[in-house]
């Protein structure tokens, strides 16, 4: 058997099409248990998120995979085909590798993928279609994403805005358990800075926004309090982060607004960050004592700075996964040795018994005992070095030195 990687990901494939070939979290189980039946694949498993669908299969067969993805999904070859890419052996593994440690993510080195990995994998479990390969493979990939995490700088640097914005409140606040957010606006950036605060321990987050129920909506999941634009200057002198995203013309918050809300803090410190382009916190803002502004202009000179510094950890990354991955498959190749020793093992076995049964007949039959002790011992040495002596005679013939070296260590024959 081979191991073999098939699928399609955010580099060759458009969102449609990766839609259509993405498998449903309930339809998943079976989806698997047809893989495994319908391409007479040992073990299979399928990683299927909205950037990537891949079959992981221990099978010989590659083209009858993609048949049966294209099939599966009632899609043409056409269709399919220009978008696949297939790896085999020891590329199939480090490419596995690869994608648990965010190497082949859209966002370089993002950490959601290992979870999804994982996900699968057990889903896999659950089906019945992993056994020893897949089950080794799949548990070494975890240790090698760890390791990546912990022997490179792939993961600690921020690379969206969002991730940028909360991590530099971590630099200006100690700890983020006694710090108090406002974030303003309610689109995917704010829900995303929610998300990476409430990571973080934040202690409370208020979201202010044009529209309260979409606001309502957002905070249900963060467990954040809404409130309207309106009431911002309620709110603003209890905040220590502030954080904004709106597609307001104008700006939101003033100068005059802000040193307000300062005086009431007795000025201790406030950081704010505006990543909305117009900006919604007015530039002199930043002239205000311990008001400390940012803009997304900031922010993506540290994303750029990062993306740099993840591109190199990367490097480091790629060398981890390919000794890995090597490491796997001498594993795999010690597997096949030893179902070859127990084969041939079990051949000359079959042999002897064969013979000696052969042997024990005669001596029954009351033939002379050393007669037949000679015609034993000629016959099993004859049987034993037939298929070396053709070995040797095909590699002499054919001028082949590498082969006859080979056998003649085998054999024996070379004793150093």
């Amino acid at each position: 058997m081979s191991l073999v990687a098939i699928g399609i990901n955010h580099k060759t494939a458009t969102v449609d099409l990766r839609e259509k070939v993405a498998f449903a979290p309930d339809k998943i189980h079976e989806a698997m248990r047809s893989l495994a039946q319908e391409t007479a694949s040992s073990e299979a498993v399928i990683v299927s998120t909205c950037n990537r669908t891949e079959l992981y299969c221990n099978t010989q067969d590659v083209a009858r995979v993609v048949s049966w993805l294209e099939q599966y999904h009632a899609l043409s070859h056409d269709e399919v085909a220009p978008c696949l890419y297939e790896f085999e052996g020891q590329k199939a593994v480090q490419h596995l590798m690869r994608v648990a440690s965010g190497l082949d993510s859209l966002v370089l080195g993002e950490p959601q993928i290992l979870g999804q990995v994982k996900q699968a994998f057990v889903k896999a479990k659950e089906s019945g279609t992993v056994a020893m390969t897949m089950d080794r493979l799949f548990q070494n990939t975890f240790s090698v994403a760890k390791k990546v995490r912990t022997e490179t700088e792939i993961g600690t640097a921020a690379v969206s805005v969002a991730f940028a914005a909360v991590s530099m409140a971590k630099h200006i606040f100690s700890s983020l358990a006694t710090t108090k957010a406002l974030l303003i606006g309610a689109g995917e950036t704010i829900e995303l800075v929610a998300r990476h605060l409430k990571e973080n321990g934040v202690a409370s987050m208020v979201v202010a926004n044009r529209t309260l129920s979409r606001a309502e909506a957002m905070c249900e999941e963060f467990g954040a309090q809404a409130i309207t634009l309106e009431q911002i200057p309620d709110f603003l002198p209890k905040a220590d982060i502030v954080i904004s995203s709106t597609a307001s013309p104008l700006p939101i918050l003033g100068k005059g607004l802000v040193e307000k809300a300062l005086k009431q803090r007795r000025h201790q410190p406030m950081l704010l960050v505006d990543i909305a382009v117009p900006r919604d916190i007015e530039a002199e803002v930043a002239d205000l004592d311990a008001a400390y502004l940012y803009t997304v202009d900031d922010l993506q000179s540290i994303v750029e700075q990062n993306m740099a510094s993840r591109r190199e950890a990367a490097e480091q990354a790629e060398l981890i996964a390919e000794e890995q991955s090597l490491q796997f498959m001498e594993w795999v190749r010690s597997l096949e040795s030893v179902d070859s020793i127990r084969e041939y093992r079990t051949h000359c076995m079959d042999i002897k018994d064969e013979l000696l049964e052969r042997a024990m007949n005669r001596l029954g039959q009351g033939a002379d005992a050393e007669e037949v002790m000679r015609e034993l011992a000629n016959r099993l040495t004859n049987r034993l070095i037939h298929a070396p002596t053709q070995a040797l005679t095909v590699a002499s013939r054919h001028g082949d030195l590498n082969a006859l070296g080979q056998l003649r260590t085998a054999l024996g024959l070379d004793k150093d």
